[in-house]
């Protein structure tokens, strides 16, 4: 690790850090989201900090998740099964365009398609679980969210990745390990 450009940001909660981070860019918008959302973008960084948590494996190699297809074929599994791929399918759509929104520069498939997906994924979900938060249909409110989101999200990795030559770590002592920080690799209808 080259020393000069590598900083430590010391954290008790990573998904405390992540809420307070949205919470002062949000605050900031010119469209602020509900605060609910937040708490649950935040729970979604911090549930994929670790890239383990991220990617999948197979035989050692990291295997791309084809969301699109993961979307589509959870038709053909259980409620339970299902609601489990919907999800997972809409929050790594929400890391995708948010927080590795620069790495779409360089795919056939663009941040508008990762968008719908992820609209779409969450307005699923919201018939999986239609109260969250004690919040009704809270998984609309994401999906409404979403784009947004996203752009916070990105702010967010943008403000790490300029401040700290691109490259940060994330001392978690409650977990006691040293994490790296996941690395940068609008109103509508719409349920």
């Amino acid at each position: 690790m080259d020393d000069q450009k590598t900083q430590i940001i010391t954290v008790k909660d990573l998904k405390n850090f992540f809420y307070q981070e949205l919470s002062l860019l949000n605050n900031h918008s010119l469209c602020p989201v509900p605060q609910e959302t937040i708490f649950y973008s935040s729970d979604v960084l911090d549930k994929f900090a670790l890239s383990q948590d991220f990617f999948e494996f197979d035989d050692g190699k990291v295997k791309e998740k084809v969301l699109g297809l993961k979307l589509l074929e959870s038709n053909n599994l259980s409620r339970d099964e299902q609601r489990k791929v919907i999800q997972e399918v809409a929050e790594m759509s929400l890391m995708v365009t948010g927080y590795f929104g620069d790495s779409l520069n360089k795919k056939l498939v663009d941040r508008s398609y990762y968008i719908n997906l992820g609209q779409t994924a969450y307005c699923q979900l919201n018939s999986h679980i239609p109260e969250l938060f004690d919040i009704p249909h809270f998984f609309k409110a994401m999906a409404t969210s979403f784009e947004t989101l996203t752009t916070l999200i990105h702010q967010f990795s943008k403000k790490y990745a300029n401040k700290m030559g691109q490259k940060f770590l994330l001392n978690v002592s409650d977990r006691g390990l040293l994490t790296q920080g996941i690395m940068p690799l609008q109103s509508k209808k719409i349920c």
